[in-house]
């Protein structure tokens, strides 16, 4: 792996751990999510007179990512409804590597060799990690935890379909640009009906947020898919994963939260894992 592409991706997972903490601190995370996404299908929508037509065959996984992205957002929204940012964020994304790569390794012939795997499971298990920092989940709070582990399992099942979808596009640029059309589409007008009294004013009041936002967004995800046209999807899916441990260092060292050892340390499997996977492929 060169160090542009893992500088691509590295950049992804800060873009995306901007975003996500975005919709969480929102007041209605359904519209945050929803004209977020808007923006992002708004500024595809500019873009896509410039490039082709994804190839025919990549149109039944555009369709289906589109429709699996649904569950994603359904399961992320209420994981941050029931759970703090720091538990369901760390779980979801620590537990879809394993996921892709089981499930990569059926479904595209992708095998690791055995030392990648490991490192791939200590980079899984230090992410996760995170989520347990202040101990084990009392029983009221298995509910975030389902709803991360439910995430987890909608990441795995749409970044499959567009590592898969985006090798028969063509043309990358234009299978990302639909892929975010398709899902503005789709999923902002289901969320103005559900909130058809007060979605202009979260508009007009988050509006710079929104575009920023989605600009974000579009640039996480796109890179991301970009990438996994030409390199494996759960090592892709890894790096990017590794936003996580970068959102919690920041929060330890610059904004004085607790546990910094233990970040530390998490952040330390983490590397390790990345480099076990990376020196063995």
């Amino acid at each position: 792996m060169t160090l542009s592409v893992m500088f691509l991706v590295l950049v992804a997972a800060l873009l995306h751990a901007s975003w996500n903490a975005f919709v969480k601190a929102g007041n209605d995370k359904l519209l945050s999510l929803a004209l977020m996404h808007a923006c992002s299908g708004a500024l595809g929508l500019c873009l896509l007179p410039f490039f082709p037509l994804p190839d025919p065959a990549s149109w039944p996984y555009l369709a289906l990512s589109a429709a699996l992205h649904w569950g994603y957002y359904v399961f992320l929204i209420s994981g941050y409804r029931y759970g703090d940012l720091g538990v369901v964020y760390p779980l979801a994304r620590g537990s879809a590597p394993l996921m892709i790569a089981v499930t990569g390794a059926l479904i595209a012939g992708e095998r690791f060799p055995p030392l990648a795997m490991a490192g791939l499971a200590l980079a899984s298990l230090g992410i996760v990690s995170l989520s347990f920092e202040n101990g084990l989940p009392a029983r009221r709070t298995f509910k975030p935890i389902l709803f991360a582990i439910g995430t987890a399992l909608w990441i795995t099942a749409y970044t499959l379909t567009d590592g898969l979808g985006v090798r028969e596009a063509g043309s990358e640029l234009s299978y990302i640009l639909w892929l975010f059309v398709l899902e503005a589409v789709t999923f902002c007008p289901f969320a103005i009906a559900m909130r058809r009294r007060t979605w202009r004013n979260y508009y007009l009041d988050h509006w710079r947020g929104l575009w920023l936002s989605g600009l974000v967004a579009a640039l996480a995800y796109g890179l991301v898919i970009y990438v996994m046209s030409t390199h494996p999807m759960a090592w892709v899916s890894a790096l990017r994963e590794t936003s996580v441990v970068i959102a919690v260092l920041i929060g330890a060292f610059f904004l004085k939260e607790q546990h910094l050892l233990f970040r530390i340390t998490a952040a330390v499997v983490v590397v390790v894992g990345i480099t076990l996977m990376s020196a063995s492929m």
